[in-house]
């Protein structure tokens, strides 16, 4: 059978408000019940069964012992889904023979091939659970784990709450997280316990490192539908960006909100390419994905200016003495920035913002029941989308740059949003297409991007030092300064801009691959 979870980190304290914020809700049926339960996780020594996707798992639930076997795992946005197929195992020994599924038991014998199992890690939870229950008739468990994760003379606390369908619409289960946690501040579960237990075994750790996430490929297939192609670079970018807000939040690390801006533009873009989601509920995230973005590109923006170009400028010129008091003004300003924008990222519109868009992504959620013809549109080969999507984005990049030599500053921004938009579509179907006639096209492109990189920096230092946030007007060196950097990054963007015309054609030269 499969298994549905949406699976949420807590700390201590919401942990213990809980069931008081289920009461209020009026969403519980009956009162939770508590029980411990302790669960072994078993693997050859050398782990096979964890290299083949596959946890073995021990559990005693009250007087009896049960075994069960969980493939496929995969986690997005907080959701867990999982093949799950469990037996009785009197005396809590492991038998893998008793696996019931035919197909399953015989991969797990395979990969064992006679080696004994042994303990991994295990856990000790304590799980207080109850039912909850929607008007619309919809019935899920509530569970809220909390407990020790153990491998060896390792152990970490834990706490975790889980919300699993027992009845009705899974997209109820978005509606119970809105419902409980009304403030904001969730952090999706991003790993199971079993990887967890396995990560503590070898690693001392049950989580991986906060830091900056950048974006993964995704392996579509030509065989997909559209709908699945869709569904899985969605998936990519909803992980991208939770994975940075929970960056920015946790680490001073300018790189994160860089990846979290980069993370919510491959989203829009995302939209755009698959028009066949068109709906009032993707044009209603795409329109939080902008506003976000562009509260984080506040911060990004200084960060630049203050760790790439005013810091290189500081360290080229030390004879500058106004550099040094400009390198000391910006972190100020940068610090209440970051600040703003961490409160803003545990607030109850961002984490909407990430409940709504796993709930889209997972159930469907571009769905309209009165276009007769999206079913058509979905079930069409990803193949055929991806060639009209690249054909209409580099038309486009075309038609903005035509007359490149005579271009406007206005007109060469438009351009460069093209461009990026353009190596965003690219780099989501590359799967579809041979690397030899991608990687020519994508390192062109990149390089064309570089000069227009070079100018929207320069864009970004005449808009930041002139904001009367950033020094105070009583420091002369920080102003002469500022005009040091303003004019030197005019001028390095300027002489960029002289190879924008070669390396254009150089792009036109190359083969479009999609074709």
């Amino acid at each position: 059978m499969s298994e549905i979870e949406l699976k949420f980190l807590l700390d201590e304290p919401t942990s213990r408000e809980l069931w008081a914020q289920v009461t209020a809700s009026k969403l519980a049926k009956g009162h939770p019940t508590t029980k411990t339960l302790r669960s072994i996780y078993l693997d050859t020594p050398e782990h096979a069964l964890k290299k083949a996707g596959i946890a073995l798992r021990l559990r005693r639930d009250g007087r009896r012992w049960v075994q069960t076997v969980k493939t496929n795992a995969e986690l997005h946005g907080g959701l867990s889904q999982v093949g799950e197929v469990e037996n009785p195992a009197p005396g809590g020994r492991p038998c893998p023979e008793a696996i019931p599924e035919a197909a399953i038991r015989e991969e797990v014998l395979h990969l064992l091939n006679g080696t004994p199992l042994q303990p991994v890690c295990e856990t000790v939870i304590k799980r207080s659970a109850g039912e909850l229950l929607l008007a619309d008739g919809t019935r899920a468990e509530l569970a809220v784990d909390t407990g020790e994760i153990r491998a060896g003379e390792r152990s970490a606390e834990f706490c975790e709450v889980e919300i699993e369908p027992v009845e009705g619409n899974p997209g109820g289960l978005f509606d119970i997280t809105h419902a409980l946690f009304p403030k904001g501040g969730l952090r999706f579960s991003r790993l199971s316990k079993a990887a967890r237990g396995y990560l503590l075994a070898e690693e001392g750790r049950i989580d991986f490192p906060l830091c900056p996430q950048n974006a993964k490929g995704v392996a579509i297939d030509p065989a997909q539908t559209a709908e699945l192609a869709a569904r899985d670079i969605l998936r990519e970018c909803l992980d991208q960006i939770a994975a940075n807000i929970l960056a920015v939040r946790k680490v001073d690390d300018a790189e994160g909100p860089h990846q979290l801006r980069i993370g919510l533009r491959r989203l829009r873009s995302a939209f755009s390419v698959f028009s066949l989601l068109q709906s009032p509920e993707m044009e209603r995230l795409n329109g939080e994905a902008r506003w976000l973005g562009q509260e984080v590109g506040h911060l990004r923006d200084l960060d630049v200016v203050a760790n790439d170009i005013v810091g290189r400028d500081a360290k080229s010129h030390p004879d500058e003495p106004g550099l040094a008091a400009l390198s000391e003004a910006l972190p100020r300003r940068t610090t209440e920035l970051r600040d703003h924008l961490r409160k803003l990222l545990v607030e109850a519109r961002v984490q909407a913002f990430l409940i709504d868009l796993a709930r889209f992504v997972e159930t469907r959620g571009w769905l309209v029941p009165q276009d007769f013809g999206q079913t058509e549109r979905l079930a069409a080969p990803i193949g055929e989308l991806s060639g009209q999507a690249l054909k209409k984005r580099w038309k486009k990049v075309v038609k903005h740059a035509h007359g490149i030599e005579t271009l406007t500053a206005e007109q060469r921004h438009e351009l460069r949003k093209e461009l990026k938009k353009l190596r965003y579509v690219v780099e989501f179907f590359s799967p579809l297409y041979p690397a030899k006639r991608v990687d020519p096209f994508l390192k062109r492109l990149k390089g064309l991007q570089t000069v227009f990189g070079d100018l929207n920096d320069a864009a970004i230092v005449r808009a930041t030092l002139t904001e009367a946030e950033v020094f105070s007007a009583d420091n002369p060196a920080a102003q002469r300064a500022a005009g040091w950097v303003l004019g030197s990054s005019q001028a390095r963007a300027e002489v960029s801009w002289t190879r924008a015309t070669a390396l254009w054609r150089s792009l036109k030269k190359a083969r479009p691959f999609w074709k």
